[in-house]
């Protein structure tokens, strides 16, 4: 392996998404490597935690944990604060950002579609207005979350936006963050972002590999 490989599932969605658009908005020249979920099984046991994605260097270690990878990736190409304090700040939401998968997963798993319809109502009623409520006040004049420069907390923030958009989650409203306009600035300003563009253009399987 002559490049660095990102590894996910066969899927421009989530965690795997937000790796790769990190990658190729840095310019970096890499392997996506896109798993099938029938090959899932047989790898899961040689990762370092028995999940995706797994972002491998050349001689290093495979890095896990999707806040890892998209920091590495961040310091190292100019995508993420160099100043500790406003980097944590940065960090913050993009934990953040998993404590909403987090608090979607039930609703992801559920088998009855009653006690699915019950979940959702109550986390666009309750959980997903606070969620955002609180990303909204930490960004600041924009058009990015720290300014005039995209990071990588852009890319998360942007990649659940338009999780949320798509229509793939019955009982929540697309618009359900419509009144959160420094939130939607921030979604906007990554999907009008050129390498961005250039990603979707492509494809986006085909766009690095």
């Amino acid at each position: 392996m002559s490049r660095p490989k990102l590894t996910y599932f066969d899927a421009p969605v989530s965690r795997g998404e937000e790796c790769r658009l990190a990658l190729h908005v840095a310019g970096i020249d890499f392997e996506d490597e896109r798993l099938k979920s029938a090959d899932w099984p047989a790898r899961k046991p040689s990762t370092p935690f028995g999940s995706l994605p797994v972002f491998t260097v050349p001689g290093h270690a495979p890095v896990a944990q999707t806040n890892a990878i998209l920091v590495l990736i961040g310091r190292r190409h100019g995508l993420h604060p160099k100043d500790d304090f406003v980097a944590a700040q940065h960090e913050a939401v993009m934990a953040h950002v998993e404590d909403l998968r987090g608090a979607m997963r039930p609703s992801m798993v559920a088998k009855d579609p009653a006690e699915k319809k019950r979940l959702r109502e109550q986390l666009a009623s309750e959980y997903l207005p606070t969620w955002a409520a609180q990303v909204e006040r930490l960004i600041g004049e924009g058009p990015f979350f720290g300014g005039a420069a995209l990071c990588v907390v852009d890319l998360k923030l942007y990649v659940t936006q338009r999780w949320i958009r798509s229509g793939a989650l019955d009982h929540i409203p697309v618009d359900i963050w419509a009144g959160f306009p420094k939130l939607v600035r921030v979604h906007d300003a990554v999907a009008a972002h050129p390498r961005i563009q250039a990603w979707y253009a492509a494809g986006a399987k085909s766009a690095s590999t």
